[in-house]
């Protein structure tokens, strides 16, 4: 394994606080030195990072790969190589494979499959039930023991409360960490979120209340388990009010919101505008406020990409029948910059919810000192130039996916180069 020697960058470690300029050495995988000590340290080779930032390798905790499932396609690689070319190191996947990621054996062909790629380090969420039916809970023991790091039931809500109860004493029993977007299955049906836009559409809608009362009977169940749930992709101002009333009352609650609903809000459909199909549903502007208000003190512990590589014919039907999601795993940091310029967020908490944060809600699952910057920590690293932009667009992104609700758009922020374990995943 080559030394590196990351030459002159600005170095910003958000879980620490440092920020200078400062050369990083890394040898064996690991971080060697930073600053004076860095210099006398032996390097195979040379990284010039001046006027760039140096910062900890991104932790994406949702981005579906397609795999199993797309193995034709090899998707696996093609998004996994996204993921590093937008400074990715480390990612969760949700269970919602073909076949779902509810055997062992899968998870480790899948994590087999990935480690071969020698690109980002892949976290699965294994199945909370079988075949995410909501009926039988899979073992999770066996599957945290194959790789698993939590149990989500991804986009396929559970309808049996009773169930839920089971699934959150189980994992509590076992620390386990349950995943859950919540949103309640008969009212979550629609395409578009409840209001003037989904009336004057003719689009079915989701209201506000199927979040609420999900979020509501998860927090009700993990007082009475005391099991630890992390929520996926909040969408609503009021779904974050019940949140900060759970997290003051120190129940084990952590939360993340995609990039599109920090973002965007449901005037963006546009005219049908089949890019915009997401779940959740885009929802309206007080809505996309408050989760930008929220992201930055705090109350949302972390931001992703809900990376969803959809082809061209799941794209080109009328709305309400074209496959929900967007790519975006290539989109994160810049989404993260253009918020925290646009908002006055500082750069420490821009890339805090992109680094320490979520490898803090992934604890002792993920790699040892993950989304941390320090001498002795893995060199897991990002280095980008945030005076750089760049348009999206599909010739721009390595995604098999290539739909987004951001084509077009100037961002801010270029990845310039990725290691991962001590060797070069990308440079761009």
């Amino acid at each position: 394994m080559t030394n590196l020697l990351i030459h002159g960058g600005r170095v910003i470690d958000p879980a620490s606080g440092f920020d200078q300029v400062a050369d990083v050495a890394v040898a064996d995988g690991r971080v060697l030195a930073i600053g004076a000590a860095a210099r006398d340290a032996p390097a195979g080779r040379v990284i010039d990072a001046s006027g760039c930032i140096v910062a900890p390798g991104l932790v994406d905790l949702a981005v579906r790969l397609r795999e199993p499932g797309h193995e034709h396609a090899r998707m696996l690689a093609s998004e996994m190589a996204a993921a590093v070319a937008g400074g990715v190191t480390s990612l969760v996947c949700p269970p919602d494979t073909d076949p779902v990621l509810d055997e062992p054996g899968l998870v480790e062909m899948l994590k087999y499959r990935a480690e071969k790629l020698y690109l980002a380090r892949v976290f699965p969420l294994g199945a909370l039930t079988r075949g995410l039916a909501g009926e039988v809970l899979t073992e999770m023991v066996k599957l945290t023991q194959a790789g698993c790091v939590g149990f989500s039931q991804a986009e396929v809500p559970l309808r049996n409360t009773q169930v839920l109860l089971r699934a959150l004493q189980y994992a509590s029993t076992f620390a386990y960490t349950v995943w859950l977007r919540p949103q309640d299955r008969d009212l979550g049906a629609g395409v578009v979120a409840s209001g003037p836009l989904a009336t004057r559409m003719g689009l079915s809608g989701v209201p506000v209340a199927a979040e609420t009362i999900a979020v509501h009977t998860i927090v009700e169940l993990m007082r009475s388990t005391g099991a630890r749930v992390h929520l996926c992709r909040l969408s609503s101002a009021a779904g974050i009010a019940l949140v900060r009333q759970a997290k003051a009352e120190g129940l084990p609650l952590t939360c993340d919101v995609s990039i599109n609903s920090l973002h965007l809000s449901d005037i963006d459909i546009g005219y049908f505008d089949s890019r915009a199909r997401l779940n959740p549903p885009l929802r309206q502007q007080r809505d996309r406020d408050a989760i930008r208000a929220a992201l930055a003190d705090g109350a949302i512990d972390a931001l992703v990409s809900d990376h969803t590589p959809v082809d061209e014919d799941g794209k080109t039907l009328p709305f309400a029948e074209s496959e929900p999601g967007a790519t975006g795993v290539e989109l994160l940091l810049s989404m993260a910059l253009k918020w925290a310029t646009a908002d006055g967020v500082g750069l420490r908490r821009a890339l805090q919810v992109l680094t320490s944060a979520p490898a803090q809600i992934l604890g002792a699952q993920g790699p040892a000192g993950a989304g941390h910057l320090c001498a002795g920590g893995v060199a897991d690293l990002c280095v980008f130039d945030p005076a750089a932009s760049w348009t999206v667009s599909a010739h721009a992104l390595r995604s098999q996916g290539k739909h987004t609700p951001f084509s077009g758009y100037e961002l801010p922020g270029r990845v310039r180069c990725t290691v991962v374990g001590g060797l070069v995943a990308f440079e761009g």
